[in-house]
């Protein structure tokens, strides 16, 4: 991090969202090194239905979308044990946005258990200062997922990212709990190129308003 970049202090929740490929969990670990915060990461890679719901979403979405239910709740209970006064914590998963993979993916008698165990189970979850909303076309984000390699994420076709990212823009075009920065990463390389991350780290300093955009054009 350029040393004059400060981090703003009353940001101290940070949470990272976007559709897979976006760049969550990159961005979320290069921010938490500059600033010395914890993380709260997705483990999907624990997950043992996820390769298969790649392969066939009918059949497993249920299992799979049930995993990260219970998986996600677990973590948030242990988040709101600490003291996000004194404690800085990024996440690269929003809960809230659970349900919207849930509507995408689950037939509706499948979606009407999944609601029921959610709203039973869902923790009291703080309200991020901040989330970051990284945005990226449907081929962006295949070439990003096939760039990576993981052999869970084989199965998954454009159209599946097409319907991923529309779902993702109508959340946030209703989300109002906690100010959103827009990130559009078409031409940003946050994973390598330092500079980049300077630039947002200083547009996040600069952010004022309860919704923004932040786009590097080509």
């Amino acid at each position: 991090m350029n040393a004059a970049i400060i981090w703003p202090k009353h940001i101290r929740h940070l949470v990272i969202e976007g559709p897979i490929g976006a760049g969550k969990t990159t961005l979320a670990r290069k921010l938490a090194a500059a600033t010395g915060a914890q993380l709260l990461l997705e483990e999907p890679e624990a997950n043992p239905f996820l390769a298969r719901f790649y392969r066939d979403r009918r059949r497993y979405a249920l299992p799979t979308q049930l995993f990260f239910l219970f998986q996600r709740v677990q973590q948030l209970q242990q988040l709101q044990q600490l003291d996000l006064f004194r404690t800085r914590i990024f996440s690269d998963y929003l809960f809230e946005k659970d349900a919207l993979f849930a509507r995408l993916t689950l037939a509706d008698d499948e979606l009407s258990l999944y609601e029921q165990l959610h709203a039973r189970l869902a923790p009291s979850v703080p309200t991020p200062d901040l989330v970051i909303w990284l945005q990226a076309q449907p081929p962006t984000l295949r070439e990003r997922i096939a760039r990576r390699g993981h052999a869970a994420e084989e199965g998954i076709d454009e159209g599946y990212l097409r319907a991923l990212v529309q779902a993702y823009a109508r959340f946030f075009h209703q989300y109002d709990r906690a100010p959103v920065l827009a990130v559009n990463t078409e031409h940003l390389d946050l994973a390598e190129r330092s500079s980049d991350l300077n630039l947002l780290m200083e547009r996040i300093g600069r952010m004022r308003g309860r919704r923004e955009f932040f786009n590097l054009k080509a």
